[in-house]
This record gives C-alpha cells, sequence and structure tokens, in this order.
C-alpha cells in the first residue's frame, strides 16, 4: 500500500475536497485560493476547470444531478459544472473573516460545511448544516473546521480543528440531523502535522491528511492509530475514497505553503495523488434538497 502515485499534476495553490463521482468515472476537487472547481475524467483523462468569483471550500453533488457548494458568501446551488448559480442560504458572519472549508452530506441528505475564522484570537469557526431551505448551527468551538465525515453506520461524526491538533466525535442522528455527546476522538502533537479533511472506510476507521506533516493517517473507530502513509508533498490537505471498487484513496495537496526549496524535492506539490488499499471507501452521499 506504499503505491502512491500522482493523477492529476494540477499545481494547485490549495487543492481541496477530492469528490468521486461513481456514475461518471471522475473526480472533483476545488482550489480554494484560486477560485476554482475542477473536474478529472478517468475516461479520457480530461481536466476541466471553472473558475469563480471567490473561494469555493467544499462542495457535494446533488440527487439527480448538479451542485451544491460553500463560497465565502453563502452556500449556493448549480445544476451541472457550469450552470449559473443560485442562492441557497447568504452568510451571516463576517466574510471579511470567515470563509467556508471543509464538508460534505450526510446519509440522509443534509448539507453539512464548517468555516474557518482566519484572525486565530477566537473559536469563531462554525459547522452548518442546511436542508430544506434551513440552517442550524450544529457547533462553533473551532479555528478552522475540517474532517467531517461519518461512521459507516451513521451513529458518528467526526469533525476536526485543524489547527489545534484535534479530532472530535459527535452522536449523530441520522433522522433527525442532531448532533450532540461531543468528545475528543485524537490528538496529534504539536510540530509533525495537523488533522486536515478525512474520509471513513467500509470499515469504519477514519483517514486523515495531516497538513505539514508529509503523510495520510488511518485510526481505528476506538481511537487507535493503525498506520502512516507518506505521502510526496508537505501539506496533503484530503482524502476521498473511488475507483471502480472505492478502493483507490485521493489525496489533494497544497502547492502554495510549499518554499522553492521544498518544490524542487516535491514537484508535484498541488497535484492529486492516489495510493491503492485493500479496503473499500464509502460512497459519497448526495444533496436532497
Amino acid at each position: 500500500m506504499t503505491n502512491v502515485r500522482c493523477v492529476v499534476d494540477a499545481k494547485a495553490k490549495l487543492a481541496e475536497c477530492p469528490r468521486w463521482d461513481e456514475a461518471n468515472n471522475c473526480l472533483y476537487f476545488v482550489d480554494i485560493d484560486a477560485y476554482e472547481l475542477h473536474k478529472y475524467s478517468l475516461n479520457d483523462q480530461q481536466h476541466s476547470i471553472r473558475k469563480f468569483d471567490e473561494e469555493i471550500g467544499c462542495f457535494s453533488l446533488k440527487d439527480g444531478g448538479g451542485f451544491i457548494a460553500a463560497f465565502r458568501s453563502g452556500v449556493y446551488t448549480f445544476d451541472s459544472f457550469d450552470g449559473e448559480l443560485t442562492s441557497y442560504w447568504l452568510a451571516d458572519y463576517d466574510q471579511t473573516t470567515t470563509r467556508f472549508n471543509d464538508g460534505r452530506c450526510d446519509f440522509s441528505g443534509r448539507f453539512l460545511a464548517g468555516t474557518m475564522y482566519a484572525p486565530k484570537d477566537a473559536f469563531k469557526g462554525g459547522l452548518y448544516q442546511f436542508s430544506q431551505g434551513k440552517q442550524t448551527l450544529l457547533d462553533q468551538a473551532a479555528w478552522t473546521s475540517n474532517g467531517l465525515a461519518f461512521s459507516p453506520d451513521g451513529k458518528t461524526m467526526y469533525y476536526s480543528d485543524t489547527p489545534n491538533h484535534v479530532i472530535y466525535t459527535f452522536d449523530y442522528d441520522m433522522q433527525t440531523g442532531k448532533a450532540s455527546n461531543k468528545r475528543e476522538f485524537f490528538r496529534f502533537p504539536h510540530g509533525n502535522g495537523r488533522p486536515d479533511g478525512a474520509a471513513v472506510d467500509q470499515d469504519g476507521n477514519y483517514w486523515t491528511a495531516l497538513y505539514q506533516g508529509q503523510r495520510i493517517a488511518q485510526i481505528s473507530p476506538e481511537g487507535n492509530l493503525l498506520a502512516e502513509y507518506p505521502v510526496p508533498a508537505i501539506y496533503p490537505t484530503m482524502v476521498a475514497f473511488g475507483g471502480s471498487d472505492m478502493k483507490t484513496l485521493y489525496i489533494a495537496t497544497c502547492r502554495a505553503a510549499h518554499t522553492d526549496d521544498e518544490l524542487v524535492k516535491f514537484p508535484q506539490a498541488g497535484g492529486i495523488f492516489a495510493m491503492d488499499l485493500n479496503v473499500s471507501g464509502l460512497l459519497e452521499s448526495k444533496f436532497k434538497g
């Protein structure tokens, strides 16, 4: 499982939110700092890019086609890769300090997205839930919201605060969308990488990208560190399962944070890497409205 290869040499400033589309055999991801949504087709290796007017932090595919996405100014839907944006929710936070970051849908089709608070002098990063035209604030105790994922049975929600090196779990009611009983799941020591975006496999293991840690960590549902896998970039940002058997782990990375000397050593930083695993991931849930 050390077969790590670059599949999209995107040279993205800040590649995030890799998302597998099993219906079309393609991988989507964003470049937050470049205001871009990317689509990479595995059928013909075609790489398409859509440019926006502001940062796109995360997105999910919609049930029936199209996207829901969280931008700095709020949440929008669009019916195709190049479709017109339709406002779903306009941000009620200070957009000069806050923007959306990591997110995904729960198994019932609600869209969850977290914000990052750039000054990092208060825990103002929030985790929002969007469903049926309504917005709910589930948590507001982070500097930078990341690592959102769900256990295979949907009863546990994972959520990390990257700058503080900690991953939390919540009890999650998939019927009502309520998150409760927040507790610490895993904490990484300072100085060796911070938990960023994540995904869960069918066995319930939590896979997290360690930003500034040059590796991916696999953590058991009980909170035990099972394995770590090196990545040819210092700043991996998020992982996603994909491929025909859902046994490929796609890894997004950041280029902008590397120094010139580091880029000599890691020339494909900012790309999307892939690693073959012996465990399958979960299919990504789609937004139901």
